[in-house]
C-alpha cells in the first residue's frame, strides 16, 4: 500500500459487503454498472464547513486492492461462499471510475464529495475502506483548521501521537492535521512518510533524571545549542523554570554565541504564567525567546488564552486534535444513487421517516457559485451533463423553500468533482501534501465567507438545485410514494 508497511488491507470491509457481493455475483444483473455517492449530513462541532481529506489513501487502496491466498482461505473457512465466487475474488482488481472533489476542498453537507461508478460487485466491496479514510482524515483536517483559526496566526504543532487510537490514527491524523493548517508534527513517521516538518522540545523525565533543573537545562543546551527549547514547568515555572532558563541562556548559550530559542509551559494557568514569563524573559534581554504552551488545548481554550492576553507564540495540541475529542465521528455515508438498466442509468433514492435521511438520487454534478468579488455564495446540484449557463439570469430551487423563485445573476461557477480514476487507474498527477494544504488556505482566505468560519452560529452555506434536478427528485419521490402507499 504505502511505505508505512506491507500489509494487505483489502479485507477492511464489513461482512455484509462480501455477502452482498456474492449475492450480486450469483444473479444475471450482478455485473451491471452502478453509482454510489459519498456525502455527509452535518459539519462536526456545529461548524460552518468541513475539509475533504483522505482521497490519496482511497486511491492507493483501490489501486492495490486484491485478495491474497490467505484471504481466500479465510473466506472459504467461513463456509458461506461458493467456490466460483472465491475464484473470482482470487483474480479481483477494482475496475471502476472515481470522480471526487480535489483533496482539501471546503465541503458542505449533502453534496457528493466522491462518486463511484463501477460494476456492482466492485462498488460494493470498497464501501468501508473509502468511508474509513474519508471519515477519519476529513474529521481531523476540519478539527485542525478550527484550532489553527483560533490561534490567529500563531504556530500550531501536532503533539497527538501518544493519545491517538493507534499507529494509523497517529500517522494519518498528522497528515490530515497538516492539510488543515498545522505547521508541524512531533510524529517522526508522519514526517518521514509525508514530508511534514517535525518538531519537539524536551521531556519532563530529562529534567527529573538530572540532579537539578539547571544541570538538565545546561546539558540539553550543550547538546542542542541551535534549537534549545526548555521545558520549564517540571517544578515551578516562575520561581525555578524561567530563572534557570535565563541562567542557561547567559552562562551556557551566550558564551557559545547562541540564543535561547524558547521555553515551553505544559501545565498550570497558561495565560498568567505566559504573561509573567514574558516579563521575566524581556527584562533579562531575551525578548527573542519564544513561549510555547501545551496541555489539553483545543480551539476554545486557545481562544480563551489569547483573549486573556496570554503571551504565547505557539501551541502544541495533542489529544483534543488527534481524537477530535469534542465530536469524534464525522458521519460520511455511501449510498446507491443509480443503476444501469438496458443501457440507461436509472436513479435510486432512499426514503426515510427522517427527512434529512432522504437521499439525492441519480448521477449529478456539483458546482460552487461565486459572486463578483469571488466569494462562494452557494453550491448547486444539477443533473449529470446538464448545461449551466450563468451568462444570463439562472433560476434555481432551494429545496428548503421550494416555493420561492430565485435567480443567480452576475455569478461564476466552478464544477467541483473531477475525474481521479478511470477503470481502476489514476487520472492525472497527484498533488503534493503542501499543495493540498495551500489549497485549503487559499479557499479560506479568498472564497469562504468569514461568517462561515466563526465557531458560534456560523453562516449557513446553501445547497440548491437546478429546476430540472429538483423536479427529477420530486418525480421519483412521488413515484416511490405511490408505489408503496397503503391501498384502502
Amino acid at each position: 500500500m504505502t511505505q508505512f508497511d506491507a500489509r494487505n488491507l483489502s479485507m477492511i470491509m464489513d461482512l455484509y459487503e462480501m455477502t452482498m457481493a456474492n449475492g450480486y455475483h450469483g444473479i444475471a444483473s450482478g455485473n451491471a454498472n452502478v453509482t454510489f455517492d459519498v456525502f455527509f449530513r452535518h459539519n462536526p462541532d456545529n461548524g460552518g464547513f468541513s475539509i475533504f481529506a483522505g482521497l490519496e489513501q482511497v486511491l492507493e487502496f483501490l489501486e492495490n486492492l486484491h485478495f491474497a491466498p490467505d484471504d481466500i482461505d479465510y473466506l472459504r473457512s467461513l463456509g458461506i461462499f461458493p467456490e466460483d465466487f472465491l475464484q473470482r475474488l482470487a483474480s479481483f482488481r477494482f475496475t471502476g471510475d472515481i470522480d471526487a472533489f480535489p483533496e482539501g476542498t471546503i465541503m458542505y453537507p449533502n453534496e457528493p464529495v466522491l462518486t463511484v461508478n463501477a460494476p456492482l460487485v466492485d462498488a460494493q466491496l470498497v464501501e468501508t475502506a473509502i468511508l474509513n479514510q474519508i471519515n477519519h482524515q476529513s474529521l481531523i483536517a476540519t478539527k485542525a483548521q478550527r484550532i489553527v483559526h483560533a490561534a490567529r496566526g500563531r504556530s500550531v504543532a501536532d503533539f497527538g501521537a501518544r493519545r491517538a487510537h493507534n499507529a494509523d490514527a497517529a500517522v494519518y491524523g498528522a497528515r490530515a492535521a497538516y492539510i488543515g493548517g498545522i505547521a508541524s508534527t512531533a510524529t517522526l513517521l508522519a514526517g518521514k512518510m509525508f514530508g511534514i516538518p517535525v518538531t519537539g522540545t524536551m521531556a519532563h523525565s530529562w529534567v527529573m533524571y538530572h540532579k537539578d533543573e539547571f544541570t538538565a537545562f545546561r546539558h540539553f543546551a550543550e547538546a542542542y545549542p541551535d534549537g534549545a527549547v526548555l521545558l520549564v514547568d517540571t517544578y515551578n515555572v516562575l520561581h525555578s523554570g524561567i530563572p534557570n532558563a535565563i541562567r542557561t541562556a547567559r552562562e551556557v548559550l551566550e558564551p557559545m554565541g547562541k540564543r535561547l530559542k524558547g521555553v515551553r509551559i505544559d501545565s498550570g494557568d497558561l495565560a498568567y504564567l505566559s504573561k509573567r514569563a514574558r516579563i521575566m524573559l524581556d527584562e533579562a534581554g531575551l525578548a527573542d525567546c519564544k513561549i510555547s504552551v501545551s496541555n489539553s488545548l483545543d480551539e476554545y481554550t486557545i481562544t480563551s488564552l489569547i483573549d486573556q492576553g496570554g503571551c504565547i507564540d505557539s501551541f502544541g495540541v495533542g489529544e483534543r486534535l488527534i481524537t477530535a475529542r469534542s465530536e469524534p465521528v464525522f458521519g460520511a455515508v455511501y449510498k446507491l444513487v443509480s443503476v444501469e438498466e438496458n443501457g440507461r442509468e436509472e436513479p435510486r433514492i432512499k426514503i426515510s421517516e427522517s427527512v434529512e435521511k432522504i437521499t439525492n438520487p441519480g448521477r449529478k454534478c456539483v458546482y460552487r457559485v461565486f459572486n463578483q468579488s469571488g466569494h462562494a455564495i452557494s453550491d448547486l446540484l444539477t443533473l449529470h451533463g446538464e448545461s449551466v449557463d450563468v451568462s444570463q439570469p439562472y433560476r434555481y430551487v432551494n429545496p428548503a423553500k421550494p416555493w420561492r423563485s430565485r435567480c443567480y445573476m452576475d455569478v461564476t461557477v466552478r464544477e467541483l468533482q473531477r475525474p481521479v480514476m478511470r477503470r481502476g487507474k489514476r487520472v492525472g498527477p497527484t498533488p503534493s501534501l503542501k499543495e493540498i494544504r495551500d489549497y485549503v488556505r487559499r479557499q479560506l482566505e479568498e472564497e469562504i465567507w468569514e461568517e462561515e468560519q466563526r465557531f458560534d452560529n456560523p453562516h449557513l452555506h446553501k445547497l440548491v438545485m437546478s429546476p430540472a434536478y429538483y423536479e427529477a427528485k420530486m418525480d421519483l419521490l412521488y413515484k416511490m410514494g405511490e408505489d408503496f402507499s397503503p391501498r384502502i
